[in-house]
Formats: structure tokens, C-alpha cells, sequence
């Protein structure tokens, strides 16, 4: 059963026919001749700048460039410059205005919410500001600045590793003192959380705090104090709305895409609403890319420009026509993806649904066609950037098939095949789709409809059959995991009509959202989990605004049950 949407996204390509005019180049800054394969996302990467920066020092007004042009490549961010100091009243006082900070050569709002641990919207917000150009020079307010005094003080370079802080003592005075920890760069309540074994509830109790903003330099009381001897922590099990699952969102291209704690993201049509998505708590942003042979995978690179201006990391769910699933296209395919990946992509889905006819050649569905599809696009992925996570398409849940055979083939057989071909060699988690449920998460039996005991009406069976089809060996990545309400409309269609009269009310559709959340999060089995679906509107013969967490309305109570759940960023 298909719950993806298709979004098939034809962007215009602005070409210019002459080469930007050239100009002076300033003190520090070098020259580039484009060389055939380049964009200006790599040459940004090659001399540690940014396209912004490049498109200002030559004054480019797009993204195209051509072959021999030259370039003026200004000079690599070397150091953070102290950001202005808070204004001081009359009186002498600090005023009581978010602290400031003079942007810098190469800065975008992308780098500078990264710097204070903020989001772009957030600055946007605070600045007024309609989009994210900014100018070397402009002074911004950031969120969460001084009130009282103190200068904001940004995180330092990446290319500098942060120390390895731990735990201070607090003289003890006869009693039982909680142990201190000064803030870090690049720390959120979540990390530190982790480091000592703790809750991000519990800190922010014993610190009176009533957000989860904190900054570098603030001294924290650990509750415990005792840091977690793991080398990959994992996130602690507790109750619903008393830990917050929340990452902070890395720079385009690092490496930790591929790291094993517990992620949320959502499927967006419009990506109107990250606000909403924040507040959830999601990371990620799933986006569709239709690819065939002739696709250039340039014309895609805004879906991921767009996801971190806004904050997010963002998974790719790369799939086509099952005409161009044949051997013969695997190597273009491979070169598509790697070709996202260089630009940035944080994570991709290699096809989608293969054990089915929709979305695989009729008479050649297996697993072992599919592996080496997937063998050749880890390859090209991993080439071009090594923290993309590589995901296995998800296939169709069913048991339609009774088995696995050309014309089709069910999940479970599908993903023992897949690890029997080799298949776990070429991935970084396993793809999974579950958006049938009519009960909650939590229960494993009484589903209303016939055949009651097969494992896809079940969220615990489906990750259990999955996970021990692997032996363990990798996690899950949840690229569709939704549920279905018809309650606004009073029904759904005959296709999807499993608990009259609609399914499922919108209450129980958020409580079971966050209860997924819960369990993914903590029984250790799942990397990833992407909600099907945020914003989408269609309500027809495919009810996919039924499963939208965003109501037709405008109301989200998902949102807030997930909230309780994650604790948003």
C-alpha cells in the first residue's frame, strides 16, 4: 500500500548567457577557473566559504556558472569575530535588548543560528526579516541574547574540536550539593542530558529553568553528576513529555547524519508551517524527487538549500517510474544521488516501494534486482559525502502476495531477501513504511479487521519483523509511519476504511502519533522516524490530508501531543 506522495518538482533553470562580470578581487580573497562538475556548493566546500560569499564577491545574482568562468573566492572564515557588545542605557546599565552580533564574511543565517544554538527563523523573527539575505557588516539581534550585560558569545569553529568537558565539583559545605557544568559549544540540554546520564527535565528543575535555552559559558547544577560511561549514548527511557529528544541541526555537510541516536522528522508538500515542526520536535524534513535517466539532479539542490535555511536536516526519497528500475539505469541513477549528496543532502531513500509492480518492472521483483541498485548508489553517495545516511527503500507493507515472486513480493520476505543478498553492506539503516494502524502503538492484538494476527496492522510487529529480519544489525529509518482520520470529513474512502465510520478520531491520531514517537525513540530499534504526513491537503480518492498532523482547519493537536513527547526545540 502506497502513502507517499509524488513530488515531482520542475524547477527553472535561469541560464545566463554571458559570464557575471568580474570583479576586483578584495584583500585575502583568491581566484578559481570552474572547472567541468563544479557548482558553486562544491567550490564554497573546497575553499571553506559559502555560495552566498561567492555570489557577492562576483556579483552573481543565481547560482549559474560555466565552465572556465572565473571566480573570485573570498578569503576562508578563520576565526569568529566577538560579536558587538549589548548597548548600555544612559545610565550605564546594560539595556535590556537581545544581545548582538556584526556578521562576518561567509556568515549566512544557516552558520549564525548553528553559532548560537538559535534557528534562522528565529533571527528572522527578531530582526524582522523577510528573507535570509544578510550583508558582511549588518548588525542582528540574536534570541536568547544578553539582558543583563553579557556580551552573546558564539560557538567556535567546527574546525576546532570542542573540549571535553565534564562535571565540577561544587565545594560541599557539609551537604549533598549537585555537581556543576559549564555550558559548551555546540551543547543543548539534550547533549548534556546525555553526558550525565540524566533528563532534560531534571536540569531544568533543579536550574529553575522554564525553557530549554541555555549559553555558552552559563554554569549548570547536574542532577546525579555522574557522566554516562557510553560511547554512543542513547536516549534514556521515560514517560511521556518528561525528556526531550532534540538535535541540534549540523552544518550541511557533516558527518553525523550517520550517527545512531533517535531522530524525528516529518513529509511536507508546502513546508509552509517549520515552525510547527519545531515545536514538535522534528529535525528532519522529508521531500520527494521524481528521477528518469534524463533528470539533472541540479535542479533539485533548492529542496535541500531550502530545509537548512530553515533549520532542518533533510531526507531525499529518491524513486521513479518502474520503467527506468532496470539494471541498465543503475549507474545514472547512482550518479543522481551522489550528486545530492555533494550538495548536501543529510540523508536519502534509495527508491521506494520495489516490492510491488507500482514501483518495480512486473516479472523482475526481488530483492537481489534491487541490491545492486543499492550497492551502486551507497557507493556514489559515500563518495561524495560520507555523513549522508543511506536508507533503504521502505517497501509496501502487505501480505498480499502470500510470498515473494516476480509480479510481487510481501515486506517480510522482501527484507530477509535483501539481507540474504548482501543488501545490509550498502546501508546505513533499513526503510520502513507503517500507516495502517487503527489501535495504538502499544498493543499487538484486536485489530478489528479480518485476518487480525498479521504483523503489518501492528506497529510492534512491523519493528520487530524488520529488525530481527536483520539480526540487529541495523536500525530502522520510519520513512512513512502515519495514521488515518476522516473526522472532519465524516468518512474515507472504501480503500481505507478500516474502523467506521472514518478510522480514526483526530484525538487518537495524535495520541498514537506521540506514542510512536515514544516507543521509536525509546526501545533503541529505530535511527529515524518520519511522520506521513505534516501539511498535505488532498482528501480524495487518496485521503492524504486525513493523515496530515495539520488540520483542515489550521489546528495541529499532534503537535502538541508529540511536544509532550520530545519536548520541542
Amino acid at each position: 500500500m502506497k502513502r507517499t506522495l509524488i513530488v515531482l518538482l520542475v524547477l527553472a533553470l535561469a541560464l545566463s548567457t554571458f559570464p557575471a562580470p568580474r570583479v576586483a578581487a578584495q584583500s585575502g580573497s583568491t581566484t578559481y577557473t570552474v572547472q567541468p562538475g563544479d557548482n558553486l556548493y562544491r567550490i564554497a566546500l573546497k575553499f571553506n566559504t559559502t555560495v552566498a560569499a561567492i555570489q557577492a564577491a562576483n556579483g552573481l545574482t543565481s547560482t549559474v556558472i560555466q565552465v572556465g568562468q572565473v571566480l573570485i573566492v573570498p578569503a576562508p572564515e578563520t576565526t569568529v569575530t566577538s560579536p558587538t557588545k549589548a548597548p548600555t542605557t544612559a545610565s550605564g546599565g546594560a539595556a535590556s535588548i537581545p544581545g548582538a552580533y556584526t556578521v562576518q564574511s561567509g556568515d549566512n543565517l544557516y552558520r549564525i543560528a548553528l553559532k548560537f544554538n538559535t534557528t534562522v527563523a528565529a533571527i528572522q523573527q527578531l530582526n524582522g526579516l523577510t528573507s535570509t539575505n544578510i550583508r558582511v557588516g549588518q548588525v542582528l539581534k540574536i534570541p536568547g541574547g544578553s539582558t543583563g550585560g553579557s556580551a552573546v558569545t558564539p560557538a567556535t569553529p567546527t574546525r576546532t574540536a570542542a573540549p571535553d568537558a565534564s562535571a565540577t565539583p561544587v565545594p560541599s559545605s557539609g551537604g549533598s550539593i549537585p555537581p556543576t557544568y559549564t555550558v559548551q559549544p555546540g551543547d543543548n540540554l539534550y547533549r548534556i542530558s546525555l553526558k550525565f546520564n540524566t533528563t532534560v527535565a531534571a536540569i531544568q528543575q533543579l536550574n529553575g529553568l522554564t525553557s530549554a535555552t541555555i549559553r555558552v559559558g552559563q554554569a549548570l547544577k547536574i542532577p546525579g553528576g555522574s557522566p554516562s560511561p557510553a560511547a554512543t549514548p542513547v536516549p534514556p527511557t521515560a514517560a511521556p513529555g518528561s525528556t526531550a529528544t532534540k538535535t541540534p541541526t549540523p552544518a550541511p555537510t557533516s558527518g553525523g547524519s550517520t550517527s545512531t541516536g533517535f531522530e524525528l522528522g516529518g513529509q511536507v508538500a508546502a513546508f509552509s508551517r517549520p515552525d510547527l515542526m519545531q515545536y514538535a520536535g522534528m529535525t528532519w524534513v522529508k521531500r520527494q524527487v521524481r528521477w528518469a535517466p534524463t533528470s539533472a539532479a541540479k535542479d533539485f539542490f533548492p529542496l535541500i538549500t531550502d530545509a537548512h535555511s530553515k533549520g532542518f536536516k533533510v531526507l531525499l526519497s529518491v524513486l521513479g517510474d518502474a520503467q527506468y528500475a532496470a539494471s541498465g539505469n543503475f549507474g545514472a541513477y547512482a550518479t543522481f544521488v551522489g550528486e545530492l549528496a555533494g550538495a548536501g543532502a543529510d540523508g536519502i531513500e534509495v527508491w521506494n516501494e520495489m516490492n510491488i509492480d507500482r514501483e518495480w518492472p512486473s516479472g523482475s521483483i526481488s530483492p537481489s534486482n534491487y541490491v545492486p541498485m543499492l550497492q551502486q548508489a551507497y557507493n556514489a553517495i559515500k563518495a561524495k559525502n560520507g555523513g549522508t545516511l543511506v536508507v533503504s527503500g521502505a517497501p509496501a507493507p502487505t501480505g498480499f502476495f502470500g510470498g515473494c515472486g516476480g509480479g510481487g513480493c510481501d515486506d517480510k520476505p522482501y527484507i530477509e531477501g535483501l539481507v540474504a543478498a548482501g543488501g545490509l553492506n550498502y546501508i546505513d539503516c533499513i526503510g520502513i513504511h507503517y500507516n495502517e494502524g487503527v489501535v495504538p502503538p502499544t498493543q499487538s492484538s484486536g485489530d478489528p479487521r479480518g485476518n487480525p494476527n498479521h504483523y503489518t496492522r501492528y506497529y510492534e510487529t512491523m519493528v520487530d519483523t524488520y529488525y530481527n529480519a536483520a539480526g540487529g544489525k541495523k536500525k530502522l529509518c520510519f520513512t512513512e509511519l502515519g495514521y488515518l482520520s476522516g473526522q472532519e470529513w465524516g468518512t474515507v474512502p472504501g480503500g481505507y476504511l478500516w474502523k467506521p465510520p472514518y478510522n480514526l478520531t483526530v484525538a487518537e491520531q495524535a495520541q498514537y502519533l506521540a506514542d510512536a514517537v515514544r516507543l521509536s525513540r525509546d526501545q533503541g530499534k529505530t535511527r529515524l522516524l518520519i511522520i506521513f504526513n505534516v501539511d498535505l491537503t488532498n482528501f480524495d480518492s487518496d485521503p492524504q490530508a486525513g493523515y496530515a498532523m495539520i488540520r483542515p482547519g489550521g489546528s495541529c493537536p499532534a503537535c502538541d501531543s508529540v511536544r509532550g513527547v520530545t519536548g520541542g526545540r
